[in-house]
Parts: structure tokens; sequence; C-alpha cells
């Protein structure tokens, strides 16, 4: 079922309703009828895959259990890589086996030893990637004894499987997340409607940023010998901002879905694209799955707390398993160590956090020159890796990145009335995204002390570009991973 359906536009106030007003009398209760509504969510896309969900569900939660009565450390940590194996197991045979399978059969035949063995048709679980992580984080901290391990079975099932963040996050940890399912929630009026304004801003995102640059970005890829240099980069353009409104679109979405139910979820997103150089983009890009690398991998591996040799191995590891969680394809492996040799000199020199105040904070209509080069420079850095990340694979991006930099570069693009239009969309959205940048979300306080008349045109123009857009629904990238 996708945020962007009519499925959903059914699903969404039936169960709101029923949440708030039939299955309220006791907190067990609401969390059950929460956990009926996620399973009833995900089987709508294979059913058969909720045994999936519940197995995880069942041996992580013994596993936590198991974790508090233990005392020996040799026990716990057996316990924990029960659990590790356990996720990860799944996460590999589903999303990996054919990668390493036909790897193999590669690697051997390059030696003149040919091996012959059969891929698999295997389905790969929508959100196993998030899911998967979501409940590793429990096991983790409660292995650290960061969290007191759940004894409530529904609570705890309900905090793996909740619906809004089910299939592509945000990868909530169970510190903040698990603790919302187990005391009563009481509905508040502010916050649902902060949670309506910050659905309609993902939908706009998704349909009508998303969807629209996808059209232009899919002819473009697909068929990039046919163009001209200019034409290609403002392809690698739109995938840019393809994949920033379907993806931070989805968590504007989900987030506003858990706040009408009275869940607060980490933020995912918080515009990276107006970020000046490559490691404040990635403090702000997918925040939920850089800080889950961070806790649960870089800090482990000592962090930046070593030899610069040790940091560098540290950030060439992140990157490359953060490339690698996307999909089993070389591509993403480059793409993930392409960011991290970028991100590389930043952190050497200690300047990684040299960016950690708001965006432009003194200048809010116009950035200074400096931070529009230093915005713009970065944006170009993250778009040229984004090639990657959307080739078929790595002959397919570098004779993509041949194209750009041929001498047809400073020709003329290839320009129709819609690709006008987009441009003049993505404008939009950039505008309003810039003088919100000091939200949660743009809608939150952009438009808080005009008066009702320019506040009803002010959202009606936004849904009325969204209804208007919203004709062939399309999959959400991160849905693959």
């Amino acid at each position: 079922m996708l945020f962007n359906s009519f499925d959903f536009a059914i699903f969404l106030p039936i169960v709101f309703i029923g949440y708030w007003f039939l299955f309220n009398k006791t907190l067990k209760i609401q969390n059950l009828f929460i956990l009926v509504s996620s399973y009833f969510f995900y089987g709508c896309w294979d059913w058969r895959f909720l045994s999936l969900i519940l197995f995880s569900t069942i041996v992580d939660y013994l596993i936590g259990i198991g974790l508090s009565r233990k005392e020996n450390i040799t026990k716990r940590k057996l316990l924990l890589w029960i659990s590790i194996l356990m996720n990860l197991g799944f996460l590999g045979f589903f999303k990996y086996y054919n990668f390493f399978l036909h790897n193999f059969i590669t690697a051997f035949s390059f030696f003149g030893k040919e091996i012959s063995a059969n891929s698999l048709d295997i389905i790969l679980p929508v959100g196993i990637s998030f899911y998967t992580f979501q409940t590793l984080s429990y096991t983790i901290d409660v292995y650290k004894r960061k969290l007191e391990p759940i004894k409530d079975f529904i609570a705890f099932s309900a905090f793996v499987s909740f619906f809004p963040q089910l299939v592509a996050g945000p990868i909530e940890r169970a510190t903040n997340l698990l603790p919302q399912f187990q005391k009563n929630r009481i509905f508040k009026n502010d916050l649902a409607i902060d949670g309506v304004k910050q659905i309609l801003w993902g939908l706009f995102k998704k349909v009508v940023i998303a969807d629209n640059c996808a059209f232009f970005c899919n002819e473009i890829f697909n068929n990039s010998s046919s163009y001209n240099g200019s034409t290609l980069v403002l392809g690698a353009i739109f995938f840019s901002f393809q994949i920033y409104g379907d993806f931070s679109g989805y968590s504007d979405i989900a987030i506003g879905v858990a706040k009408l139910f009275g869940f607060k979820l980490m933020k995912n997103f918080l515009y990276p694209y107006f970020s000046r150089d490559i490691a404040e983009f990635w403090r702000r890009w997918h925040i939920s799955l850089t800080t889950w690398f961070r806790d649960y991998l870089y800090i482990p591996l000592g962090g930046s707390r070593a030899s610069k040799g040790v940091i560098v191995r540290n950030v060439l590891i992140v990157f490359l398993v953060s490339g690698f969680w996307h999909g089993a394809n070389w591509t993403f492996l480059f793409w993930g160590g392409l960011n991290g040799l970028l991100f590389l000199p930043l952190i050497i020199q200690k300047k990684n956090r040299k960016y950690t105040n708001d965006i432009s904070n003194s200048f809010y209509f116009l950035p200074s020159f400096k931070e529009f080069f230093s915005i713009l420079s970065t944006f170009a850095l993250v778009t040229l890796c984004w090639v990657f990340f959307r080739a078929e694979s790595l002959t397919h991006a570098f004779q993509y990145l041949n194209g750009i930099f041929s001498d047809t570069l400073f020709e003329p693009p290839l320009i129709t009335f819609k690709l006008g239009l987009l441009v003049l969309l993505i404008f939009y959205m950039i505008t309003i995204e810039w003088f919100g940048r000091f939200s949660e979300h743009p809608l939150k306080n952009l438009v808080k002390n005009r008066n009702i008349m320019f506040k009803i045109s002010f959202y009606s123009l936004i849904l009325i570009l969204t209804i208007w857009f919203s004709g062939k629904q399309q999959d959400f990238i991160y849905f693959q991973f």
C-alpha cells in the first residue's frame, strides 16, 4: 500500500477513527489495534512476508528478555550475536545471495575455472533493511544497558511493525520510539494539524517533484548515448531532486502520519541540498541511517579518536557499508566509496564539523556569495555521485559522465514546455524550503503570522498542484532497499 495511493487515503481515516474512538479503552488494546493495522498495511504488499517480521520480532523480544536475566558477559555476547547473525542473515539472503553468487562465479571464471550454480528467484521483502536495523538497535541497546528490555510483547511488536515508518523509515531507535508505546497517548490538536501539514508537503515533494523528475530522468538515463552533455547534466540534476523529493517526501508523510496517532518520529532530512560541504550534507541526509552507522559501526570501530590511518579506515568502512546497504550492485559500493573519499579530507583536517549552525542563519533572504558558492559546489559534487547511484552499472555510469564532460557540454540542452514547467516547480519547492528552513518542515511556521486568506491561498496552491499531478502512482525509490 503506497502513501500516494487511493487505498491509503481510505485506510488512514479508518485507522485514525478506530485508534482514537473505538479502540482507545486501554493502552494494550490501542497498541494491539496499531499492530493489526500495521500487519494489514504490510500484508497488502505481500502477506507471505508477515511471517518474516513476526519471526524477527519474536527472536529479538526473547533475546531482550534473555539479556535481562544474564550477567555473564560471555552468555550476553552469545545472545547479542544470535540476534545480529539472525537479522543480518535474513537480510543477506534476501538482498545479497544472488549478488555474491554471481560475483563468486565471475571470480573463478577469471582464473579459468568454470563453476555451475543457479541463482534463485528471490523476492526482496519491502522494508527489510529498515526494520532489521530497527530491531538490531533494540538488542544492541539492551546489551549495552542503555535500555531496559520490554516485557509487553504487543507493544514491542507494534514498535517493530509501526506502519508509518515500516517500509522506508525513518529507522527509529528503540530508545526513542519504544517508550512511546508504553505510555498513554492523548490526542493533541496542534500536533495533528502539524502532522497534516507535513503529510501535505511530503505528498507535494513525491507527486509533483519526484514523479515528474522521474519521467525525464528515466528517459535521459535510459538513452544517455543519444543526448548531448548539457542534457545529461539536466538528467543528473533531475535525479538529485527525484531521489530527494521521493525519499524525504516519504519521510515527511511517515512522520506526519505518526503525529496523527500521537507519536513523534526522528527527523530524517534537514534540507540537505542547502549544505555547504559534504560533511554537512551527510548530517542532513537520511539522518536515521547515518546516525545508526555512526553509533553502531563507526564509534565501535574507534571513531575519530584514533590515528589518522584508523580514521581513514573507519570512514571508508562506514561509507562502503552504507553504499552496500542500499543495494546489491557495484554501483552502490562505488557511490558509497566515492562519498567516503570526498568526506576524508574534511575529517582528517578536523573540518567536518565546520558547519553545524543553522544554514545561512544570518541571511534570511539570500546567502552570502561565499555560502552560495559552497552550497552550489556541494550540490554539484553530490549530483555527480548520484550518477553512480542511478546508473545500471559502473560502465553505464562512466559512459554517462564521459558524455557530460564531452565537447557537447556547451550545446543547448533539449528543452520542452513540460521540462520548463518542471524547472519552475523545482524552483518553487526550493523557495519554500529556503524560507521555511528554520523549522522541522517548511510548512510548520512559514505562514504562521500571515492573515487567514493568505494561509488558505498558500495551502490551496500546494494541494491543487498535488492533486493535479497525481496521476499514475509510482513506487517510492527506497522501497527497493
